[in-house]
């Protein structure tokens, strides 16, 4: 199981436009996948894709070398998952690409000791309707739970909107892996889970930062852990989608940290970021 610390951090000003400097960062590296992504391509080519963005930025995965609750160190820098794989999938270059499969990348990035994690998933090539229903759907609940994200909700608002979403599409939503703070360390607290009652959880208050991620299967909530102790998959072998961003709650609106920026190049960042461009 992953360790939650209990204390939750509020993120001064300074610390959230590091955070968003981390976030920008992974946003690129997500981009640099998706562009490599086709039919026939191997998952050890997209995490190429996404070194290669750190290495241009100096920066590194927090996912490589994980080692929560005595598992295995993990032994990459992103996850990738296909079809009936939720969560924690490992790339590798024995496994290709086909067409009408769903492929979700998850991706975080350390910059100056804060942590940007964000996921999508995506088709490849030609996929079926209710494939590209559940990619769709899995989307507007990420959206929906970030609109809950400011002061006066609690975790129990972000979680009830992600449900209410997936499962009034006649989706699933996952009972066990959950959202979570992220910070100084990828795993904070509140843990967030895909599933709550409207005002129930931790109060949100300006300054903490949390990942909300909406893991959606088709056929079961039930998932199980493969062999290799990571790649969760459904336990029904059906399709699943995983969406993610990294939000800040402020006093205005939710502020997404792992979106694409002005379009800078790697060159330019750090000095936009001290200039106060960023």
């Amino acid at each position: 199981m992953i360790a939650f610390g209990r204390q939750i951090s509020l993120k001064s000003a300074s610390d959230l436009a590091t955070m968003r400097i981390a976030g920008r960062i992974n946003a690129e590296a997500l981009a640099a996948a998706k562009a490599v992504i086709r039919p026939g391509i191997n998952t050890a080519d997209i995490e190429a894709a996404v070194d290669e963005v750190h290495k241009q930025y100096g920066v590194y995965s927090p996912f490589k070398n994980y080692t929560p609750g005595g598992l295995p160190p993990y032994p990459s820098s992103i996850t990738v998952c296909i079809n009936e794989e939720l969560v924690h999938g490992r790339p590798g270059k024995k496994r290709k690409l086909r067409s009408g499969d769903i492929v979700s990348i998850d991706c975080g990035t350390v910059y100056e000791g804060f942590v940007g994690d964000s996921a999508f998933s995506t088709a490849v090539g030609e996929v079926s309707p209710e494939a590209e229903d559940l990619l769709d759907v899995t989307e507007q609940a990420l959206y929906a739970g970030i609109e809950q994200m400011r002061p006066g909700k609690r975790t129990g608002d972000v979680s009830a909107a992600i449900q209410h979403v997936v499962e009034s599409n006649g989706y699933h939503v996952t009972r066990i892996y959950t959202g979570h703070g992220v910070g100084r360390s990828m795993h904070e607290s509140p843990q967030v889970p895909n599933y709550g009652i409207p005002g129930r959880g931790v109060p949100l208050r300006a300054g903490m930062t949390i990942a909300i991620e909406p893991m959606v299967l088709v056929g079961t909530p039930h998932t199980y852990t493969l062999d290799d102790q990571w790649t969760v998959v459904s336990m029904d072998g059906s399709l699943t989608a995983h969406f993610e961003h990294t939000i800040a709650v402020t006093e205005d609106e939710p502020l997404v940290l792992t979106k694409l920026g002005d379009g800078s190049s790697p060159a330019q960042i750090t000095g936009h970021m001290r200039a106060g461009m960023l």
